[in-house]
């Protein structure tokens, strides 16, 4: 029997190897709620000191709609990475769940500014967003 008839096997990834896999930086895609519902967006991240950092502009959806309004009130956000071969029919998928925490102090903001995180869109994305993980999962689909 080849691999393509192979049944498929899901696996469970534990968050040592979930932060494996999204360890490299990349795409992903922030899902969050917005007061006419919910919102995914693709952004180009990094990690950063075990944390999900990415970058967006001041005035953009994520910057009105991440806002509480509240100092040290954060919403919650859903961050996913994910990896496909279509031929093979196999792939893994991460979901990082965490509060979407504006890094805005100066000490804060000199500590990432030198990450390599760099938005493909361009433009002026100076309002980096920081996810520190509190519940990380992963599934991984193989032959």
């Amino acid at each position: 029997m080849n691999d393509r008839m192979a049944p498929p096997v899901l696996e469970e990834l534990d968050a040592d190897e979930c932060l494996r896999l999204i360890s490299p930086g990349g795409v992903g895609r922030v899902g969050f709620n917005t007061p006419t519902g919910p919102v995914v967006l693709p952004v180009n991240y990094t990690m950063h000191d075990g944390a999900v950092l990415f970058r967006t502009a001041f005035g953009g959806p994520m910057d009105e709609d991440l806002s509480t309004g509240v100092k040290g009130v954060e919403f919650k956000i859903a961050f996913e990475v994910d990896h496909i071969d279509t031929a093979s029919r196999e792939g893994w998928s991460v979901l990082v769940r965490g509060a979407a925490h504006r890094v805005s102090s100066e000490e804060e903001l000199a500590a990432v500014s030198g990450s390599a995180v760099e938005p493909w869109v361009g433009g002026e994305r100076r309002l980096y967003i920081r996810v520190t993980p509190v519940q990380l999962t992963g599934r991984r689909i193989h032959r």
